[in-house]
């Protein structure tokens, strides 16, 4: 169920650069890290440690910086893979966690590609 906050930071998004996959107008996570992830992230700043505004300006940069690297070098696309990057940076820019620590946190496909070949 959504609080007053979780309502308010998910209408933020719509409609906008920074905005979640959707399937027949809700949130759509097709795997549990992704569910998890934004969950946490909103969590995260309504208890204070970050403000939302402030994630959504680390999420669009990591879209845009996605969007302007060469297609020979662009990764599939992945919006939630943007959305832990924009999380990464603005947990580190608070101090709250490190890089190292939300990468154990949240294997995602590139993280367990990168773990495999080490």
């Amino acid at each position: 169920m959504f609080t007053r906050f979780e309502e308010f930071a998910a209408a933020q998004m719509l409609g906008h650069a920074d905005s979640p996959p959707r399937s027949q107008g809700k949130l759509h996570f097709s795997q549990d890290w992704q569910r998890t992830l934004f969950g946490l992230t909103l969590a995260v700043s309504k208890e204070g440690h970050f403000e939302w505004e402030d994630f959504r300006k680390h999420l669009i940069q990591s879209i845009g910086a996605w969007e302007t690297m060469d297609c020979a070098d662009q990764p599939p696309w992945d919006y939630y893979e943007r959305f832990l990057l924009a999380l990464t940076q603005v947990l580190q820019q608070h101090a709250v966690v490190s890089a190292a620590e939300i990468a154990h946190s949240f294997p995602t496909p590139s993280t367990l590609d990168a773990r495999s070949t080490v």
